[in-house]
């Protein structure tokens, strides 16, 4: 290269004595890209956000049927009705398997009507728990008795209540079943108001 920068050179070879450079007309922005595959990735992407959205779309609706469920199976008579809500108490009074009389004992129960779940006070035996309804027939309510505070163990830790509806407005009867601690079956009734 004998010329001036920039002039053309009719050697094709580089002659690394001369100060060539052995790279001509080098570029220095990128070649453009094919558009040979732009389509398919094209194609590619919006498959992909479709399968996205139906599946968004689907676990919505499996979401909302199923939340649909819940309150159908509420509606229909898996929680606790209007004419059991409210503040109960009474007397209980209990007997062994043999029907020897062992205690009497008041009792307070608390229901929301729609709820699955209430709570329940032995106020003269000082403990408390938590109820679950477990079945609902009819006029019948069975709930699951779990103790949450008993200080003095006085009481079960588990038993099962059923209520029903009182002979006259305004009363529940209730039947609590229950095994002591040492084993003895033990059967409470009364009416609550």
């Amino acid at each position: 290269m004998s010329g001036p920068p920039g002039s053309a050179s009719h050697d094709d070879g580089a002659d690394p004595q001369s100060g060539g450079s052995p790279i001509r007309q080098m570029s220095l922005w990128p070649p453009p890209r094919s558009t040979r595959h732009s389509a398919k990735r094209r194609r590619s992407l919006i498959v992909g956000v479709l399968a996205v959205l139906l599946l968004g779309t689907g676990l919505g609706t499996a979401a909302v049927w199923a939340l649909q469920r819940g309150d159908a199976a509420t509606a229909d008579g898996s929680s606790v009705p209007e004419s059991y809500a409210g503040t109960w108490r009474g007397e209980m009074s209990q007997v062994d398997e043999q029907g020897e009389h062992v205690v009497d004992w008041g009792a307070e129960v608390k229901l929301e009507q729609g709820e699955e779940r209430g709570v329940s006070e032995w106020y003269t035996l000082d403990c408390r728990g938590s109820l679950d309804l477990t079945e609902r027939t009819g006029d019948r309510l069975s709930f699951d008795y779990v103790e949450t505070y008993d200080p003095g163990e006085n009481c079960v830790d588990e038993s099962e209540l059923v209520l029903e509806s009182g002979g006259s407005a305004g009363t529940l009867k209730a039947r609590w079943t229950a095994v002591s601690h040492d084993g003895t079956p033990m059967t409470s009734t009364g009416t609550l108001r």
